[in-house]
């Protein structure tokens, strides 16, 4: 209770400084609205319904999109360590595509997909797949070459020796590269809600900030902030016990 206490007490006091300097005249109320009447306006976004129907949009566009960046990634980090004719074509097309901001593919799967579902999922996978296939690779060229030989000296097959070698040795990495893509997909969904949607979080922060409902838009800006925060906490949790294997 101490420990979860002191982790927590800057965000306790950071509610409180963001209650006070509305009140007292240090912020404009037009640019930070009170927490209490951000609260409020939570409130009643879970009353009129408005917020679950968004949340629900934005979560499978996310999950989606996700679920496809750490399967496809993952494989193709492990095959690209594993086999070298895949490295030599893929590795040129990742170092090229890794340090371009994701956003910047927003247009592209607008034009490509429309401003529906399938434009978010398939932003949100080529954006968040790159650094799980990194890690995955990262993870998997590090694999105990002795391990590795032993295992084919005992008579297993390529396939067998990687999958039962390669991929436990290459999971640390991959995990940690899944991290970083979940925290990626809250960030280029709510870039490409706000942009190209008609639904979704992105668009109902967008919305209520055209229509100068500003507590209520930063009441959408927490949820975002709060469920992505969740979302790292309870795949931590996953993570342990993925690797207890390793204890």
């Amino acid at each position: 209770m101490k420990a979860a206490f002191i982790r927590y007490l800057p965000l306790v006091l950071l509610g409180l400084l963001w209650e006070i300097a509305p009140r007292v005249g240090l912020v404009s109320t037009l640019a930070l609205p009170p927490l209490s009447d951000v609260l409020k306006a939570w409130l009643r976004l879970l009353e009129g319904g408005d917020l679950w129907s968004n949340a629900a949009a934005s979560l499978y566009r996310a999950g989606a999109g996700l679920l496809l960046s750490i399967v496809i990634g993952g494989a193709l980090g492990i095959v690209m360590a594993w086999w070298r004719p895949v490295h030599v074509v893929m590795s040129p097309l990742v170092e090229l595509l890794y340090p371009m901001p994701k956003s910047a593919l927003i247009p592209v799967t607008a034009l490509w997909l429309g401003f529906g579902d399938g434009s978010k999922i398939l932003l949100i996978f080529l954006g968040c797949m790159l650094p799980v296939t990194l890690g995955a690779y990262n993870g998997a060229r590090g694999s105990d070459q002795a391990l590795v030989w032993s295992a084919r000296s005992m008579g297993a097959s390529r396939l067998r020796t990687l999958w039962d070698v390669v991929v436990p040795s290459a999971l640390p990495e991959l995990l940690n590269g899944a991290r970083t893509a979940l925290a990626l997909s809250f960030v280029l969904l709510v870039s490409s809600e706000l942009i190209v949607s008609r639904k979704g979080f992105g668009y109902l922060i967008g919305f209520l900030g055209e229509g100068g409902v500003y507590d209520a838009m930063f009441a959408v800006v927490l949820t975002v902030a709060f469920l992505g925060f969740v979302a790292d906490r309870i795949y931590q949790r996953l993570m342990k016990r993925v690797l207890q294997w390793q204890e």
